[in-house]
């Protein structure tokens, strides 16, 4: 009969960031050893986390491996018996070493002909005892991002390990861990219930540390944190600044969650509101409460690990830590606003980039030139506030309170820079320049932010690419690949539609001075990179693959056009003609290329070289494909200026019935020099005329 199984490592406080990978890699890993083992799982997995425990709870998880049959393949059937059927030594020597008798021996049929073969029932153990070896297995194998040894153990963990629950069903799984043993007790809360518990069967797992003061289970506890402080900030004639990721953090802070409010001078409320809910959250993990018009009160909500007798004391002691903090932050947000955005900017003479690269002031200066340009292509109108912005956007780096506080960077540009007389869309672009600042975070919503975005991120990849910094596998230390994903969403929000290798160059030729030689190599090699996360995308936006191997082979330097191709081929490929036009254009391409092999046309020369000449024609149907040619390529010129690439598209997919009928009637590779090199010349141009969309031999048919 199948059975719960429970499993919970009682530890030190673990870091609240530790806990949910861990727990996801726990259940992950013994979901995997328990496949290997052939141990059938038919319940669902549940974890459990606090501070000081990670826990698994796995339901319908069966009593016993489930039995294989082994197959041991021997001698062929000829060597193991004689013409009479007889057993051969080979035979008797086959089945002594498998330990059975010669009755045992039976025939399997290969491709290869007839074997002796021998067949064991392996009966499954019980999985309580393979789960001895699996769990403790499991639990060495959590990942940490720092573990640490403790006594004289050789075991890593994230904090020391106090001690190990493992049941299966009422019984428990005995094993030994270092010098830990296994069994069926835990603890309650540390201060409210520190006695001992024993845990009988693991469906009273949960209910039992409720009562200790322990709620385990992640998500009852963040709604209980949600709930409080809902109320709290109710109580305060307030509504609490949503905060998932500080939500998150606080949950698994505490065991047993127990919200309190509290007051700061009003005095603070001068501050930027930013700087105030900063230093409340990143320090103190504070909730900060806005009144109903979305206006910062003096208050702040804070969620306790212990419920006390005295809340008051508690809460006077959260208003005096929070006290030093804001003097801290006043402190710094005054001495920073001592000094011009211009010497700020100055200051960043002193701040490294990255050694090959320069300073951050050698950046900004590039990325000045480099928005400018952008500007230039875009709107030279707004080319001084794109430049100033430029120039400023990493000001603030050098400030105290970015310093102390490193994710309100850009945050303080804009501030310090409207204090200081800026123009209000200087100081936005200098906030937006930073987004978006994670996949799928928010894009920055006025041009000049975008376009300093853009010209920050691209300086930043071709700087690398430039000095051999180029993302391998798991490793992208400066998230080239995050900024690269970034230049693209701006660019496909904005139908930015400028060419991306002209860009690339332009960025490329500011560095000059700090790269080696052969700018086309690192140039080429940034475009693929591109190229790689256009493909990511569009796979994501549900695209076949096909499509986007056959859009991305034609062209990338435009990128809202890449998305408008693939689109509208992904919708021309569904037609129940487009199968017999995508075979039409893989017939011109084979021709074309087998003309190349013989040297017919030369490998060098571009197909914009290689015109037809109607005079040169015999055939009726050279003609008719010529002239509809013509005529179709005059059409996609004005549906290309407009880029309506479905228009397109159906143009050329009319070209398919002369097509077919050109090959049928015409002899391509013909005796005569002359006419063989025309006709090879006519489907060069048509090639040509397809690759703008595509590389139609890439699609599958």
């Amino acid at each position: 009969m199948p059975k719960t199984l429970l499993i919970e490592v009682l530890t030190e406080e673990i870091p609240a960031g530790y806990i949910a990978p861990a727990l996801e890699a726990m259940a992950s890993q013994l979901r995997q050893k328990l496949s290997q083992a052939r141990i059938k799982v038919d319940g669902a997995a549940k974890t459990f986390g606090t501070p000081r425990r990670l826990a698994l709870m796995l339901q319908d998880v069966a009593e016993r491996q489930t039995s294989i049959v082994r197959e041991t393949v021997g001698p062929p059937k000829t060597a193991a018996f004689d013409a009479e059927g007889r057993p051969t030594k080979a035979a008797e020597g086959f089945a002594k070493s498998q330990g059975v008798s010669l009755k045992r021996l039976a025939i399997k049929t290969t491709a290869r002909g007839d074997y002796v073969c021998v067949r064991k029932v392996e009966h499954g153990q019980g999985t309580r005892k393979l789960l001895q070896t699996i769990i403790p297995e499991v639990i060495a194998a959590i990942p940490f991002p720092k573990s640490m040894r403790w006594s004289n153990l050789r075991l890593t963990f994230a904090r020391p390990v106090h001690s190990i629950l493992a049941l299966f069903g009422n019984q428990i799984i005995s094993f030994k861990l270092e010098n830990i043993r296994s069994g069926r007790r835990t603890a309650g809360h540390r201060f409210v219930h520190p006695r001992s518990i024993a845990i009988g069967d693991p469906s009273e797992y949960v209910d039992t540390l409720r009562s200790a003061f322990v709620v385990v289970d992640v998500e009852e506890r963040k709604e209980m944190i949600r709930e409080q402080i809902a109320r709290a900030a109710g109580n305060l004639g307030g509504e609490v600044i949503p905060d998932e990721e500080l939500l998150d953090t606080v949950t698994n802070l505490v065991e047993y969650p127990v919200v309190s409010s509290g007051t700061f001078d009003k005095d603070f409320l001068q501050l930027p509101q930013e700087v105030l809910i900063t230093a409340m959250r990143e320090h103190q993990k504070y909730f900060a409460v806005a009144s109903p018009d979305h206006k910062l009160l003096p208050c702040f909500i804070a969620v306790n690990n212990t419920p006390a007798k005295d809340m008051a004391m508690i809460m006077t002691g959260h208003e005096r830590v929070l006290r030093a903090r804001l003097e801290d932050a006043r402190f710094f947000f005054e001495t920073d606003a001592k000094a011009t955005p211009n010497e700020m900017v100055q200051r960043l003479k002193g701040v490294l980039f990255q050694a090959k690269l320069g300073t951050v002031f050698e950046k900004v200066s590039r990325v000045q030139k480099l928005a400018e340009y952008l500007a230039e292509l875009i709107d030279p109108g707004i080319k001084p506030t794109v430049s100033r912005a430029a120039i400023l956007c990493k000001a603030d780096l050098t400030t105290q309170m970015v310093d102390e506080f490193p994710k309100l960077q850009g945050v303080m540009g804009r501030i310090y820079a409207a204090r200081s007389g800026e123009p209000e869309p200087v100081a936005r672009a200098i906030e937006e320049h930073y987004l978006p600042a994670y996949a799928g975070g928010p894009l920055p919503k006025t041009i000049s932010g975008a376009l300093v975005s853009i010209a920050d991120k691209l300086d930043t990849i071709c700087g690398c690419f430039g000095v051999g910094l180029i993302p391998t596998g798991a490793s992208d230390p400066y998230a080239l690949r995050r900024q690269a994903m970034g230049i693209i969403h701006i660019m496909l929000a904005r139908n930015l539609s400028i060419p991306l290798k002209g860009l690339i160059n332009e960025s490329l030729r500011l560095l000059h001075n700090q790269l080696p030689e052969n700018p086309e190599e690192t140039s080429q090699n940034i475009l693929t990179f591109f190229q790689h996360r256009m493909e990511h995308l569009l796979a994501e936006d549900g695209f076949s693959k096909d499509v986007i191997a056959a859009v991305l082979s034609a062209s990338i330097d435009n990128v809202p056009a890449v998305w408008k191709r693939t689109e509208a081929l992904q919708a021309l490929k569904v037609k129940p003609d487009f199968e017999p036009l995508a075979i039409s254009f893989k017939r011109v391409v084979n021709i074309i290329k087998k003309a190349r092999q013989l040297g017919e046309i030369p490998s060098d020369m571009p197909p914009a070289q290689s015109k037809a000449n109607p005079a040169v024609f015999q055939e009726p149907c050279e003609h008719d494909l010529y002239n509809a040619f013509q005529k179709v390529k005059q059409e996609i010129s004005e549906d290309l200026s407009r880029e309506a690439f479905d228009r397109a598209l159906l143009a050329v997919a009319t070209l398919k019935k002369r097509i077919d009928a050109f090959f049928d009637s015409a002899m391509v590779l013909a005796e005569d020099k002359r006419l063989r090199q025309n006709r090879l010349a006519l489907l060069q141009e048509i090639a040509e005329l397809f690759t703008v969309f595509a590389d139609f031999s890439r699609i599958s048919t």
